[in-house]
């Protein structure tokens, strides 16, 4: 089994932690930091309990417990121990590190300046793409315009900073509403990041506007068409970046890929495991035939629709493949979906469907039946 990510924070994490908050710390801003009772507060009678972000949290608050009172100098203490742990070999991107711009989220937002030129430095170290959003909330203007001056920075992580930070629908962190309504006033960091030198950055560009297409398909769109074709990265950018887009089928996005369906026939539908348990596999199989001349694209998905405790059903769409299909070929597909109990999913006895989606267009869907 696999180590969970939040012990991550164990007795070594600390041992090591404190040893460098010390060298820090040690005489220096009139503040004493005792290690022992660093290592009292941090394993708290609930310790064992905290989840990763509790724990990332609790880190926060006993490391704040021992900084100055000063906010000023505290940031310059953040500063260096980072120092410290670079100089030690911690490697960049430590995840358990991210209480660090939490750190400046929590105790800096009143401090506008200073934060952000220490979020330019700790991002360089650790991910600061939660911490940035209360100070787009509290400070939009300021925010975003020092986000665009970082979309031109020449360190790679502070430039996905600005992408990753200004992500309307973030996962694991607070919604940004106004981009969520209107986008307009991101888009300058997109186009300036759109087509960047590193991956990690293009793919955050690609993130933000599949947000964006959620609330603003237009929008994304617009962007789309303004850059594809530009070269083959670049359209494998757009092409993620419309991944929404293309699931949901929307015509304008599946045109402005490629996937047409004219001319390609679907025959030999059956569902092979008209019967299934819980527990074991549904099949199904079918072929497609492209009668045009000329070569097509071909996004293949299929729609399987889970009857519900209500007695309804609601429908989930899975990928099963992308491909070109030659003139007159006929392509044959055999699929297999598990019904393997998992806790994210109740599975209800009872008649279930399965359908086909050829580039957008869904076919008929066929019955099947779920016991226990």
């Amino acid at each position: 089994m696999a180590e969970l990510l939040k012990n991550l924070y164990n007795k070594n994490f600390y041992l090591m932690l404190a040893k460098h908050l010390n060298g820090c710390l040690g005489n220096s801003y009139d503040q004493e930091f005792d290690e022992q009772e660093f290592m009292s507060l941090i394993f708290c009678d609930n310790f064992e309990k905290l989840e990763l972000k509790e724990r990332m949290s609790h880190t926060k608050a006993v490391m704040h417990h021992f900084m100055p009172t000063d906010f000023s100098q505290a940031a310059d203490v953040l500063v260096k121990l980072i120092a410290r742990l670079t100089k030690a070999g911690i490697s960049e991107g430590s995840v358990e590190y991210m209480f660090l711009p939490e750190y400046l989220e929590t105790y800096g937002i009143n401090h506008f300046q200073k934060s952000i030129e220490v979020m330019e430095q700790v991002t360089q170290f650790t991910s600061g793409e939660f911490a940035v959003r209360p100070f787009l909330i509290k400070y939009p203007k300021q925010m975003l315009a020092q986000m665009i001056l970082w979309s031109q920075h020449e360190h790679p992580m502070v430039r996905r900073l600005a992408s990753e930070g200004s992500r309307p629908r973030l996962p694991w962190a607070m919604a940004l509403p106004q981009y969520k309504q209107n986008p307009v006033d991101i888009l300058p960091i997109l186009h300036q990041l759109i087509n960047d030198p590193s991956e990690i950055v293009r793919r955050s560009v690609a993130n933000n506007l599949n947000d964006i297409a959620k609330d603003n398909a237009q929008v994304v769109i617009g962007f789309v068409k303004k850059y594809l074709g530009t070269s083959e990265p670049l359209d494998k950018t757009l092409k993620h970046a419309s991944r929404t887009l293309l699931k949901q089928a929307c015509p304008q996005a599946m045109a402005l890929f490629g996937y047409d369906s004219t001319d390609i026939e679907l025959t030999e539908f059956e569902v092979i495991t008209e019967i299934v348990n819980v527990g074991a596999h549904a099949q199904f199989s079918f072929a497609l035939k492209n009668n045009s001349t000329s070569n097509k694209k071909i996004r293949l998905e299929y729609g399987l629709y889970f009857l519900k405790k209500n007695g309804q059903l609601s429908k989930k769409v899975f990928k099963i493949s992308e491909r070109t299909l030659a003139a007159n070929e006929v392509h044959k597909v055999l699929r297999k979906q598990s019904f393997k109990a998992i806790s994210t999913r109740v599975y209800y006895p009872g008649k279930h469907q399965v359908s086909i989606i050829l580039n957008g267009k869904e076919f008929k869907a066929k019955d099947f039946e779920l016991v226990v």
